[in-house]
């Protein structure tokens, strides 16, 4: 029993919800963004280079042989071009709702110097002995 409470006392921390939260609405924001590069972004961009499909762009290692039963062996490097761009969208996304974030957080006021709270007792007794030394030489 002592280890479903440990359990239940972390499961509802704060951090690990606000974490769930956070997962599930990134994976949501995830597809956007995906629909976004491949339906938005992608075709103009292939359209500009003459009608390329990143998609479809590989270097072929082994072609497939279907009478063997033997699947083709290919680099994707379109599809890694695909993610780069998704990536460099979601992190560029992420900037921005950082940085709209921190302009509402009102400006943190910096605290006022503490006023010099003068000598302490010790200090004005060693002035007063030095001084009465002085006087003595």
């Amino acid at each position: 029993m002592a280890i479903v409470k440990e359990f239940k006392e972390f499961a509802m921390r704060g951090n690990v919800v606000d974490l769930a939260v956070g997962v599930i609405i990134g994976a949501a924001f995830g597809k956007i963004v995906t629909s976004l590069v491949n339906d938005v972004i992608m075709p103009p961009i292939g359209y500009l280079t003459g009608g390329i499909d990143f998609k479809n762009l590989k270097v072929l290692i082994k072609p497939a042989d279907p009478a063997n039963k033997v699947a083709e062996v290919a680099i994707n490097y379109g599809n890694f071009i695909n993610t780069v761009i998704e990536f460099l969208i979601v992190a560029f996304c992420i900037f921005m709702v950082v940085k709209a974030i921190n302009s509402l957080k009102k400006p943190e006021e910096a605290p006022a110097p503490a006023p010099d709270p003068g000598p302490t007792k010790e200090e004005v007794l060693l002035t007063e002995i030095r001084d009465l030394l002085a006087k003595g030489k």
